[in-house]
């Protein structure tokens, strides 16, 4: 290290952005003690630059120094600085009481309701009243069974999923928030997330990259509903002629993770999505030049050109909620039984396949139901 940068990191700034010699060798105490002595009666004291990047995939924190455009840059400029040692501070605002000094409430400081994993209920309701139309006149969904998802505590909900571009999460996670009034975390890959603007929105509106550890989370931490579809893409991207005929439920995951969370699954047959954007057949090469997990050639493309791939047919929409699925043992294990896992997952799987079945033999109209 030259004489220059030496000289310069042996000072630090003042809050009146000054340049002061440091303490070669701070201590932490004095340090403590000096930030206490000098910071404002209403400031808050962090390092600068502090963001928050979570490997889960939330977003960063929403305040960082640049946000702060209300400080006073000549405050603090008397003060002496040679206690605020090797680091740089800086003097936030933080929330004050309210208008009655005796009431013992504090203001949320936080600027936004984003959530630890960047879900925001603002974005949610505004979503929610763009949806409801299309939910109750286009798809004109239809529930049986909805009082079998729990009003409080965790739960692991599950659903076979179709279509080019799935409207059945979207459905799900309306029809449960406005008729139970409970939040939906819909686990999906991380692919969603790494779109530009529709990952932001994806985040905002509940979507969480699918993780153990976030499930986890959710669900035995926060006791919180997650909806997730085991068959992944092998269900989006089959055609047409495939239809109804659930997909292998991968190597059973979703059962481990509800099993240490010590949650039910709740399965959830949903009949119509099939049939709103009709898979006639897929362009691998196109998927690959384009870094897509498929490409498909939709019957909504067919008849409407590229509008197709953002326009549902308005196929009758019912869903029907299974009977909870527990399991007799020990949640918070490490490790459970491979064999019983894929056990499990495969009785699930034969379970919605039987219900999808007796739904589909009822139904009269793919339109009218």
């Amino acid at each position: 290290m030259d004489s220059d940068q030496g000289e310069t990191a042996g000072r630090v700034h003042d809050g009146g952005h000054r340049s002061v010699p440091a303490d070669p060798h701070p201590d932490d105490a004095d340090f403590i003690e000096a930030v206490l002595r000098h910071a404002p009666a209403d400031s808050a004291v962090r390092q600068s630059g502090t963001r928050i990047d979570r490997t889960d995939g939330t977003d960063h924190a929403d305040r960082t120094d640049d946000d702060v455009d209300d400080v006073d840059p000549d405050e603090g400029a008397d003060r002496p600085a040679a206690e605020l040692t090797g680091a740089t501070v800086s003097y936030l605002p933080v929330a004050t009481r309210g208008n009655d000094p005796g009431s013992g409430t504090v203001d949320d400081p936080r600027r936004s309701d984003v959530d630890e994993w960047g879900r925001s209920e603002h974005m949610r309701s505004i979503t929610r009243k763009l949806y409801d139309p299309m939910y109750r006149h286009w798809f004109r969904v239809e529930w049986d069974g909805l009082e079998k998802i729990p009003t409080t505590g965790g739960a692991l909900l599950i659903a076979n999923h179709a279509g080019a571009i799935p409207a059945d999460a979207p459905a799900i996670m309306h029809g449960i928030e406005t008729e139970l009034e409970r939040p939906v975390y819909g686990l999906a890959d991380y692919f969603f997330r790494t779109l530009p603007v529709v990952g932001t929105l994806w985040s905002r509106n509940g979507g969480v990259p699918a993780h153990p550890d976030n499930a986890y989370r959710i669900l035995h931490d926060q006791q919180q509903l997650a909806l997730v579809f085991p068959e992944g893409t092998k269900a989006t991207s089959k055609t047409y002629s495939d239809r109804y005929r659930l997909r292998r439920f991968g190597r059973g995951g979703f059962v481990e993770i509800a099993m240490r969370a010590g949650v039910p699954i709740i399965p959830i047959a949903v009949v119509g999505a099939e049939e709103s954007m009709p898979i006639l057949f897929r362009i691998p090469s196109v998927a690959k030049a384009l870094k897509l997990p498929y490409f498909p050639v939709t019957a909504n493309s067919l008849l409407l050109g590229p509008l197709g791939y953002v326009t549902y047919f308005p196929s009758k929409f019912k869903l029907r909620v299974l009977d909870p699925i527990t399991f007799d043992v020990e949640p918070g294990s490490d490790r459970y039984s491979r064999s019983r896992v894929m056990d499990e997952a495969e009785r699930i799987r034969a379970i919605m396949q039987d219900a999808l079945h007796d739904m589909l033999r009822e139904r009269r109209s793919i339109w009218f139901g």
